[in-house]
C-alpha cells in the first residue's frame, strides 16, 4: 500500500516513505495541562490517532512508535496554582487524568509514549548549552535566548522571512534581546514559581525547548512525521525546527497540520457561549462515538464545524450501523475493504472512508461494514435510549432486500421518476419498510429502516 500524505514543509502531498524501512516514527505536540480539553483540544487527538492506527496497519502495531507530550510547566499552569492555592503536581496531575479518561471516551487509542516535559528538564539543559557552544544562543540576565539569524531557513515551515515578522510584531522587546525575533530558551524562576538549577541559575524552560528534547530522547535524531494543529506551525514549530538543525538533529521528515475548529459558523469562544469541553458533552449525554464521527466526516486539513445538524445526523447514522452490526455471527477477523484504506491512505481522507461504509451499509455488507467501524475505533455501540432503527434482529437477506430496494427508490428519484417513487414508497410501507434520504456532508443516500420482520416474498414482488 502506497500512503501519501500533506507535507507543510514542502506544501504539497507526497508518497510516505519512513527513515528506517518497515518502521514509523511519530511526534504530536500534546496539551498543556491545566483545564479539561476544549472539542478543539481534541481534533488533532483524532486526526493523528486515525493516523496511527493507519501507520499500526501498514507496518504492524509493535513497528510504529509514537510519542505525544505533556507540557506540566508552563506560566498558564503557574498561574491556575496561585490562582487555586492548589500544589502544581496536583493540578498537572488531575488534568493529566482527565485529559487520558476524555480521549479515551473518543475512542482514541493512548501513544506508545507519553512524556511530560517536566521529566526531561535535564535533556533540555543540555541542549541549551550546546546550543550556546555552537554560538546559537546566548545568556542575557538569567534567560538563556536562541539567535534566530543564526539559522537561515528560519520561517521556511510557515513561509515567513524574518524581516516581515519583525515589521508586523507589535510586542515590546525584552532589552536583554539581542534581536527582537530571539526566542526564550530558559528564564529565571523567582522562589515562588517552579525552577531547576542551571548554569543560568535557578529556572525553567521555555516552552519551545521541550519537545525538541523530548523528540531526540525518545525518536533520536531524525524521525519521521511531527504533527499537530496549524496553529502551532508559528512559532512553536518554526522554533523547534531551528533549535533542533542548529543543535545538529535532522529533526521531522514530514509535518502535518489540521485546521480548527468552529461552532456553528463561529470560533469557538467564552464570550459568545459557545465554548464548551469534550467532558461538557459527554455529560451531556452525547456518546465519544459520536463525537469522533462529526470530528471524522471533515478532512483534517479542512475547518471543522460542530453543529447540532451534524452531531444529530451522525447519531443517526450510527444508530442504523450499531442495531444492523449487533447480531452479526462471530465469523473471524474479516479484513477490511481495499477501497476503505485507499481512501486513508490519500492524505487521511477520512470523509471518503466514511463514504465507503455508507456504501457497505447500503450493499448489506454487514461484516466488512463492522471491520472499518472497528479500525476507525466507532464499534463501541452506544446505548443511545431509544434510539435505535428497529427493535429486532433482522435476517441477512431481509437486510439485502430492503437495501436494494432503497437503491431503486433512489434510482427513481435520481431520474426525476417521482410519481413510481412515491408509488414505491406507499408499497414498501404497507409491509414495513420505511424508505428515506439521509444527507452525509451534502451527499443524499437512501435507507430503508425495518419496523419488524416483513413478507419476504413480497419485498422481492417489489424489486422486480
Amino acid at each position: 500500500m502506497t500512503i501519501k500524505l500533506y507535507n507543510t514543509k514542502t506544501r504539497k502531498k507526497e508518497v510516505f516513505e519512513p527513515i528506517k524501512p518497515g518502521h514509523a516514527s511519530m511526534y504530536v505536540c500534546g496539551p498543556t495541562v491545566y483545564e479539561r480539553a476544549h472539542l478543539g483540544n481534541a481534533r488533532p487527538v483524532l486526526v493523528f490517532d486515525i493516523l496511527y492506527r493507519l501507520l499500526r496497519h501498514e507496518y504492524g502495531a509493535e513497528n510504529v512508535k509514537y510519542v505525544r507530550n505533556f507540557t506540566d510547566v508552563d506560566d498558564k499552569i503557574n498561574a491556575r496554582a496561585a490562582q487555586t492555592g492548589r500544589p502544581i503536581s496536583d493540578i498537572t496531575d488531575e488534568t493529566i487524568g482527565w485529559f487520558l479518561d476524555d480521549m479515551g471516551a473518543l475512542g482514541a487509542l493512548e501513544p506508545t509514549d507519553a512524556p511530560r516535559a517536566t521529566a526531561y528538564i535535564g535533556q533540555m539543559i543540555a541542549m541549551i548549552e550546546d546550543l550556546i557552544a555552537k554560538g546559537h544562543a546566548y545568556a542575557a540576565e538569567g534567560h538563556v535566548l536562541f539567535k534566530v539569524r543564526s539559522y537561515t531557513d528560519y520561517g521556511a515551515l510557515s513561509g515567513r522571512s524574518v524581516d516581515d515578522m519583525i515589521a508586523g510584531a507589535r510586542v515590546e522587546v525584552a532589552p536583554y534581546k539581542e534581536d527582537p525575533m530571539d526566542f526564550v530558551l530558559w528564564k529565571p524562576s523567582s522562589d515562588d514559581l517552579p525552577g531547576w538549577d542551571s548554569p543560568w541559575g535557578k529556572g525553567r524552560p521555555g516552552w519551545h525547548i521541550e519537545c525538541s528534547a523530548m523528540a531526540y530522547e525518545l525518536l533520536g535524531s531524525a524521525f519521521d512525521i511531527h504533527g499537530g494543529g496549524n496553529d502551532l506551525t508559528f512559532p512553536h514549530h518554526e522554533n523547534e525546527i531551528a533549535q533542533s538543525k542548529c543543535a545538529g538533529h535532522d529533526f521531522a521528515n514530514v509535518w502535518m497540520h489540521n485546521e480548527m475548529l468552529q461552532v456553528e459558523g463561529k470560533k469557538m469562544s467564552k464570550s459568545l457561549g459557545n465554548f464548551f469541553t469534550v467532558r461538557d458533552l459527554l455529560d451531556q449525554g452525547v456518546p465519544g462515538e459520536v463525537i469522533r464521527f462529526v470530528m471524522l466526516s471533515t478532512h483534517y486539513r479542512k475547518p471543522m464545524d460542530w453543529t447540532e445538524k451534524k452531531r444529530e445526523e451522525a447519531k443517526r447514522t450510527l444508530g442504523k450501523w450499531w442495531e444492523r452490526t449487533a447480531q452479526l455471527p462471530s465469523e473471524g477477523e474479516i479484513s477490511v475493504p481495499s477501497d476503505f484504506i485507499a481512501a486513508l491512505a490519500n492524505d487521511l481522507n477520512t470523509p471518503g472512508a466514511l463514504a465507503v461504509m455508507h456504501d457497505l451499509y447500503r450493499e448489506g455488507r454487514l461484516q466488512e461494514l463492522e471491520s472499518c467501524m472497528v479500525f476507525l475505533g466507532i464499534d463501541e455501540k452506544a446505548d443511545f435510549g431509544g434510539m435505535a432503527t428497529f427493535g429486532f434482529s433482522a435476517s441477512a437477506e431481509e437486510l439485502l432486500l430492503s437495501n436494494e430496494l432503497g437503491r431503486r427508490w433512489m434510482d427513481l428519484r435520481d431520474r426525476k421518476q417521482f410519481g413510481d417513487a412515491d408509488r414505491l414508497k406507499s408499497s414498501a410501507a404497507e409491509i414495513g419498510v420505511e424508505l428515506t434520504v439521509t444527507r452525509d456532508n451534502g451527499t443524499q443516500t437512501a435507507s430503508a429502516i425495518l419496523s419488524g420482520a416483513v413478507d419476504i416474498e413480497k419485498l422481492k414482488a417489489l424489486i422486480r
